[in-house]
């Protein structure tokens, strides 16, 4: 279902480009590790336009960001403005 959603957004043409160009779809799961029910480490996909794309990003296991600094990339990215004492944007999320 997410494949088909991606081909949809990309088929939608917009202002030289594509509808999934400027969309962010964040999918993911509230567990890291099933078997020992861990909240750290936390599969996550994000699709997105305004990021470069095709990339898998593996962080260290032991000192992740915590997932509010991806949250805060993407609301940057999207000009939004966000108070950084709580948390920061991630690195490695490379613009394109």
């Amino acid at each position: 279902m997410l494949g088909e959603l991606f081909t949809s957004l990309q088929g939608v043409k917009e202002d030289g480009g594509t509808l999934f160009d400027r969309t962010m779809v964040f999918y993911g799961d509230n567990i890291g590790n099933a078997n020992m029910h861990v909240r750290t480490n936390l599969p996550v996909l994000l699709a997105v336009g305004g990021f470069r794309h095709g990339r898998h990003l593996m962080f260290d296991r032991e000192r992740n960001y915590p997932l509010p600094n991806l949250f805060v990339s993407m609301l940057q990215r999207l000009g939004r403005e966000v108070d950084r004492s709580a948390t920061s944007m991630m690195r490695g999320l490379d613009l394109a």
